[in-house]
């Protein structure tokens, strides 16, 4: 059995976006409900994809803002991004968009593994960010995308899932494509 390989991820975005609600999905299945701001949480989990095992530690940060002077922490040995907005808040878009070009100069790269997430799909009838408008920007960014709500397990673990494979696939070791067999 290989050693599991250790990877440090940034939850990052706007106020109130769902990042703690995500990241604690995640990692304890579980929904919290109440807002309270969250100042910076640590959390690790043990999570297997494609039969290799990962010791991920989540980086909760605090809710960021235009003006906020990125962290130098959220830059030093963090492996891979999880962009967070709310698809009911425009602010929370723009934001985020701010927030990737800060990190780009932080870390001084043109990309990073990353993955744009959509946050509180399940409030419909609030949506303000069509489902193809983060699709575009993930794209421009060369980052994967998804839509997300922070009360629905599957999607928080697929979250997770995906920046794993965007890391690998940064370190050269993309998901083996299935195998398909032709007959001649």
């Amino acid at each position: 059995m290989p050693q599991p390989k250790y990877r440090k991820i940034a939850v990052i975005g706007y106020r109130s976006v769902g990042k703690s609600s995500l990241t604690i999905q995640f990692v304890e299945g579980q929904f919290v409900d109440s807002y309270d701001p969250t100042i910076e949480n640590t959390f690790n989990k043990m999570v297997n994809v494609n039969g290799q095992d990962f010791n991920l530690q989540l980086v909760d940060t605090a809710g960021q803002d235009e003006y906020s002077i990125f962290p130098q922490s959220h830059s030093m040995d963090i492996h891979g991004y999880v962009l967070v907005y709310s698809v009911t808040s425009m602010k929370s878009f723009e934001v985020v968009q701010v927030l990737h070009d800060k990190l780009l100069d932080m870390v001084g790269k043109i990309q990073v593994p990353t993955v744009l997430v959509g946050n509180k799909k399940d409030l419909h009838m609030e949506r303000v960010i069509k489902p193809e408008e983060g699709k575009k920007l993930a794209d421009s960014w060369g980052a994967a995308f998804m839509e997300s709500s922070a009360k629905e397990n599957e999607t928080a673990v697929e979250v997770f899932k995906r920046i794993i494979l965007e890391m690998e696939k940064a370190d050269g070791n993309a998901a083996p494509e299935e195998k398909k067999c032709a007959v001649m």
